[in-house]
């Protein structure tokens, strides 16, 4: 495992936004695929980067950002590590625009360098889920809300225990345009969720589903694992699974 100093991007009134370091996790066996994988409010890459080392998918590299230090709403303007400000973590929560444009800016330039070969994804657990579901989105629709191309092709999105920013507009976005519609009915997005989460709670993984299933975006199950996660990525990006 290895990490990159911190890095920046455009963020807020055109202030650069710091994003803390990034953790490596190379591949074990035949590089096929790059996975950046998000954190939830608070955290950082190194302790996902620990888990994923661990799982039995030699095939992928894995990406672990560290979101930027800022204030963040929920905690009274308590400064914490956080993809976005965000007042609660729901599907009717207040969208930070610019927040999730950048980061999602960022998670798309840790991709861009990839080989032409290797199949890209985003997946995140809670927060960082949330961002990976903003990125399909912008994926899909080809541009992010500011107007800015999105820059890569995405080949699966995971979202664990998280919801769907924007959910109140996305449906219309994919609606507007043929070339959206089709992107996102070819993206897999797999969600998954536990019942008794009391931070972000089921009915926000529910209502986010089927937020994305009306909007043509992806093919879903929740399963119950991380082993579920690893076999539902080994079968969606064909990988061979060999050293």
């Amino acid at each position: 495992m290895s990490y990159y100093g911190s890095s920046s991007s455009g963020g807020r009134g055109g202030q650069r936004v710091e994003y803390g370091r990034t953790y490596v996790v190379r591949p074990k066996g035949r590089h096929q695929a790059t996975i950046v994988w998000l954190h939830g409010l608070g955290d950082n890459g190194a302790s996902w980067s620990q888990l994923l080392d661990s799982l039995s998918l030699p095939n992928i590299k894995w990406i672990c950002p560290t979101a930027a230090t800022r204030p963040v709403t929920a905690f009274g303007g308590f400064p914490c590590t956080a993809w976005f400000d965000v007042e609660d973590t729901s599907v009717d929560g207040r969208d930070d625009i610019e927040g999730l444009d950048a980061s999602a800016a960022h998670i798309a330039n840790l991709l861009s360098s990839e080989p032409p070969d290797v199949k890209l994804g985003i997946g995140g657990f809670s927060m960082g889920a949330a961002a990976s579901l903003y990125s399909a989105a912008c994926y899909a629709h080809g541009k992010f809300t500011s107007g800015i191309p999105y820059p890569i092709t995405l080949s699966t999105v995971v979202s664990m225990s998280g919801w769907l920013p924007c959910s109140r507009t996305l449906r219309g976005k994919m609606e507007s345009s043929h070339i959206a519609a089709r992107r996102a009915a070819s993206l897999p997005i797999l969600l998954s969720h536990g019942r008794v989460d009391e931070v972000v709670s089921y009915r926000n993984a529910e209502r986010s589903s089927d937020t994305l299933r009306s909007s043509g975006l992806g093919h879903y199950t929740i399963p119950e694992e991380m082993d579920d996660v690893g076999k539902w990525l080994s079968s969606r990006l064909g990988l061979d699974r060999s050293r």
